[in-house]
């Protein structure tokens, strides 16, 4: 199966180097060079990821990743040529599932891109389909978050780190872990994606999220999940 990927970057020589690169790796590159082609070209046809760069001719990357995370959830991958935290942390935020920071390895993007394809695809596993721990339910197959009931929304990304977390109830994992559990490479040590992520998260299942029960921080070892709680 063919990975069809748009990518909004308007540096022509690295979109070609992009394009004729991940082609080897069942992936078909679409581009383009402006926020309006590219909203153009999303509506025109089904892609299975965005690769959404920063600094746009016509516009701010982080106002087209708000645009298309509140019509679509299909995986964001952010490109940066600042590569700061701040940058990183907005475009999280925002709903991407993830970033890389420019001048990047092309492989790298490769390994990312695939990291966040299979995290957004159903998982097939005859394990539980659901787990349930009090009030919250976490549905494998329908990717959904459930409170008493009522769904809460996540990202592809952080639903998956949900995930990783209540399949290790009451083990604590550290982010260096996490990070490598949900993709699949060696992960930088001074990265704290997974904490904004992790408060994204704890917005979500958490009744006071600045004094969790559910995701718990584990100072200098990284967040357990517990397995029960009184809700």
């Amino acid at each position: 199966m063919t990975d069809r990927i748009l990518m909004i970057e308007d540096d022509a020589s690295l979109s070609k180097m992009v394009a004729d690169y991940v082609c080897g790796f069942g992936m078909q590159l679409t581009i383009a060079s402006t926020i309006e082609e590219g909203r153009r070209k999303l509506s025109n046809a089904g892609f299975d990821a965005l690769l959404l760069d920063v600094m746009l001719p016509d516009g701010d990357g982080f106002d087209m990743c708000r645009e298309v995370r509140a019509a679509s959830d299909i995986p964001i991958l952010m490109l940066t040529a600042r590569g700061e935290d701040t940058d990183r942390i907005v475009g999280l935020e925002l709903g991407a599932d993830d970033y890389l920071a420019k001048p990047f390895n092309p492989r790298e993007l490769v390994a990312r891109l695939r990291a966040i394809l299979r995290r957004h695809r159903p998982s097939h596993s005859p394990k539980e389909r659901i787990l349930r721990f009090g009030n919250l339910e976490i549905d494998r197959d329908a990717r959904a978050l459930r409170i008493n009931g009522t769904a809460r929304a996540l990202t592809g990304y952080q639903f998956d780190l949900l995930l990783a977390l209540a399949e290790n109830a009451g083990r604590v994992m550290s982010r260096e872990a996490l990070m490598d559990h949900l993709r699949g490479e060696e992960p930088d040590a001074f990265d704290r994606s997974i904490d904004v992520h992790i408060s994204r998260i704890r917005a979500a299942i958490e009744d006071d999220p600045k004094h969790p029960r559910r995701v718990v921080t584990v100072r200098n070892a990284g967040y357990v999940f517990a397995r029960e709680t009184d809700a």
